[in-house]
C-alpha cells in the first residue's frame, strides 16, 4: 500500500516536458478547483463586508467571476500535477478554516 502511495506521489510531482498541452488534469483541476475557491472566498467576504448578509451579497457576486477566472488560470498554469492539486486544496482547506472560525464565532 506505501508502495502505491509512493508511485503514485512521484507520477503526480513530475514535470511535463513540454508546456503546449495543459492536459485534461489540469483543465479538470483548474475549472472546479477554481470555482470551488471562488464559491469559499465568495463566503468568506459576506462575513467580513460590514451590514446584513442582503446588503453585503453584491460584492461578492461580481468578485465571484474575476476569481474563478484567475484562481482556474493560476491552478492550470501549475508545472506539475501535484502542484495543481495543491494550489486547489490548500486555498480551499484555508478559507474553510477561517469559515468555520467565523460561523463558529459568531
Amino acid at each position: 500500500m506505501l508502495d502505491l502511495l509512493i508511485k503514485t506521489y512521484i507520477k503526480l510531482s513530475l514535470e511535463e516536458e513540454t508546456g503546449n498541452k495543459i492536459g485534461l488534469f489540469r483543465a479538470i483541476c483548474s475549472i472546479f478547483g477554481g470555482l470551488l475557491v471562488s464559491y469559499l472566498s465568495m463566503c468568506l467576504l459576506v462575513f467580513i463586508i460590514p451590514g446584513s448578509a442582503g446588503e453585503s451579497i453584491v460584492v461578492p457576486l461580481m468578485f465571484n467571476t474575476f476569481a474563478w477566472a484567475v484562481v482556474a488560470l493560476w491552478i492550470s498554469l501549475s508545472k506539475s500535477k501535484l502542484i495543481a492539486l495543491k494550489r486547489v486544496f490548500i486555498p480551499s482547506l484555508f478559507i474553510c478554516i477561517l469559515l468555520t472560525i467565523f460561523i463558529i464565532g459568531m
